[in-house]
């Protein structure tokens, strides 16, 4: 069964390239139990889309730290193929160093474990997840292989998520940081539409 919301997210052992360009041999999503992490699959290295997703995730980095997420590439490629990326320039269609791990998925298996497998490429999907710090799924986005994600929506997200945890409240439609919560009953509906409606 694939991972889905609300659910605990599968856990998985493998080599990651680590931010320093290291290689870890037992890479493991619990290493970040009790901490935010933002999971994101990619088709291939050394292709089209994929290095556009990373460095939008890579320039954003610092602002997920700021909220306690970490950042977590996959894909089906090993690790040696994730540092050789890694050591090509941007001027050349690589990414350069980045600030996060890139996890070697060569047996498919967390990309089959999440539900990313495309069913005719045999490469991973678009997947995003967003995993709460008691690892369960709370956001999930797929997209199809030429569709290239918005970051700055899944930290919309985490925000939303944050919000939600701190305040007890729900977040409307279009809602940003900042922006007003939603008290989930009757009258706290009320109360929203009658300042917010036009808004929507």
């Amino acid at each position: 069964m694939s991972a889905f919301v609300c659910q605990k997210a599968p856990n998985f052992t493998s080599a990651a390239v680590m931010p320093d360009g290291s290689i870890k041999e037992d890479f493991s999503l619990s290493d970040y139990a009790g901490k935010y992490v933002v999971m994101f699959f990619y088709p291939l290295d050394f292709t089209f889309v994929c290095p556009s997703e990373i460095l939008a995730h890579n320039s954003r980095v610092k602002e997920f730290e700021a909220r306690g997420v970490q950042v977590i590439g996959v894909s089906i490629d090993s690790q040696f193929t994730h540092s050789a990326w890694r050591n090509t320039s941007t001027n050349n269609g690589g990414i350069g160093p980045i600030g996060f791990p890139l996890v070697a998925d060569v047996k498919h298996e967390i990309t089959q474990a999440f539900g990313v497998e495309h069913p005719q490429a045999g490469v991973a999907l678009r997947g995003s997840f967003l995993i709460d710090k008691d690892g369960i799924i709370q956001h999930m986005v797929i997209n199809n292989l030429p569709l290239g994600r918005n970051v700055d929506e899944m930290l919309r997200m985490v925000d939303a998520l944050q919000f939600t945890e701190e305040h007890g409240e729900v977040c409307p439609a279009g809602w940003n940081k900042g922006d007003d919560g939603m008290k989930p009953d009757a009258a706290g509906v009320a109360s929203y539409l009658s300042k917010h409606a036009t808004d929507l």
